[in-house]
């Protein structure tokens, strides 16, 4: 297998190093760890030493017993220095908890400890995952730091969104999972950009319906796997672009954004820039109902004993896309489906909208799905007139939304 080497900054997300580490070489993969001093605080290099069987260390100036060898080399005769010999053996470099101050320094060139100076020699790719309080990433100086490093071609895996480490916080900042970070390392060593040129149009959200200048119709779409989606598309090369209904999620990095608020609204930004994409994925919650008749103001309560509001379908956006698709576009559905017969609804659906894909989950189930991290999805697909099912267990959504974009990616090669 592959030659990772580990590069470990403070903060509280050290621990999921830990587990990193376990997984990597469950499946094979050789690992060296180098720790900052400030990391030490969180997690010891007995840990890390325990589970990878090498030395840690910690300071350019410290001897390496294994002389800058991976678990699977021989141990070199001479004496080699540590930061280079390290990063001329590894085939990846992850970072990761990457903290604001590493990440500073990363994007200004600093090398004044042995993790930074790592980073400066390595010519294999760096994969560097941040880490942090939610107002220390969403800072300018933080995102115009990683920008930097997006651009001299480091891979950024984004930050999960929950709770912080400071009681009653949450937010964005939360390390990626220890599973999609050795499925960011392994993309990485695998050339990782399999949408190269692509062009991903990607809806998000839900809905809302206006009945009055106050009120609407909507639904409970956090907007969370759309744009896990549109993070993971742009991230294997692709140009995206986002349509959001009614989304507080911050804007995936690279990627090109409309916010919507109505399905009529949607329906027309689809429409303008579905000609000239390649893969639609239709994430979006869109209202199946509209009230006919929205008041141009807001209606009194006190005005009247009862209201009726007489609804009226909205456009089927995803059926009007295609039926105007072109020849080598690919069209992914989504369904949301209650109960034992989601699968049956979803091929339904697969058939009678013309589509390459649904992907389906059960939201009878309070553990996935609507406003929550965590999906569990079936993802149908067909092509030559033959359906095929993959079911994706329960896994944090950027997990899934790779699962679905490696099934994008099948169908665009299998023709």
């Amino acid at each position: 297998m592959s030659r990772i080497l580990l590069g470990v900054s403070g903060g509280i997300a050290a621990y999921k190093a830990l587990e990193l580490v376990r997984l990597a070489t469950a499946a094979g993969h050789s690992v060296r760890v180098v720790q900052t001093p400030a990391s030490r605080r969180f997690v010891g290099e007995a840990s890390f030493a325990a589970l990878t069987g090498a030395p840690v260390l910690v300071s350019e100036f410290e001897r390496d017993a294994a002389r800058g060898a991976f678990p699977d080399q021989p141990t070199p005769k001479h004496e080699p220095l540590s930061h280079l010999e390290l990063v001329a053996n590894a085939d990846v470099y992850l970072i990761a908890p990457a903290s604001a101050n590493t990440i500073a320094k990363l994007a200004a060139g600093i090398a004044d400890n042995l993790l930074t100076s790592c980073a400066l020699a390595v010519e294999a790719p760096l994969v560097i995952a941040p880490a942090m309080n939610n107002r220390m990433y969403e800072h300018p100086a933080t995102q115009a730091n990683l920008r930097t490093l997006r651009e001299r071609g480091a891979r950024i895996v984004e930050p999960g969104v929950g709770r912080l480490a400071s009681k009653g916080e949450e937010g964005v900042g939360r390390l990626a999972e220890p599973a999609r970070l050795l499925a960011e390392c392994e993309a990485a060593l695998a050339g990782g950009r399999d949408l190269d040129g692509v062009r991903v149009l990607v809806t998000a959200g839900g809905t809302r319906e206006p009945i009055d200048s106050v009120r609407f119709i909507g639904n409970s779409s956090s907007g969370r796997m759309g744009f896990a989606l549109a993070a993971a598309a742009q991230r294997r090369g692709a140009h995206v672009i986002l349509v959001a209904a009614n989304v507080a999620l911050s804007t995936p990095a690279g990627v090109e954004r409309h916010d919507v608020r109505t399905a009529a609204e949607l329906e027309q930004a689809c429409e303008e820039r579905f000609p000239e994409c390649d893969v639609l994925l239709m994430s979006a919650a869109v209202a199946d109902f509209t009230p006919a008749d929205p008041a141009n103001g807001k209606i009194k309560k006190a005005d009247r004993s009862s209201l009726e509001i007489l609804l009226e379908p909205t456009a089927d956006v995803l059926a009007g896309l295609a039926a105007q698709r072109r020849a080598g576009q690919t069209l992914v559905g989504f369904a949301a489906e209650h109960g034992p017969e989601a699968l049956e609804h979803a091929r339904g659906k697969l058939a009678r909208k013309g589509l390459d894909a649904v992907v389906v989950n059960d939201i009878s189930r309070t553990d996935i799905g609507f406003d929550v991290d965590a999906n569990e999805v079936t993802i149908v697909t067909s092509r030559g007139g033959e359906t095929a099912e993959q079911h994706v267990p329960r896994a944090g959504k950027a997990q899934v939304a790779e699962q679905i974009l490696d099934s994008v990616v099948r169908l665009r090669t299998s023709g």
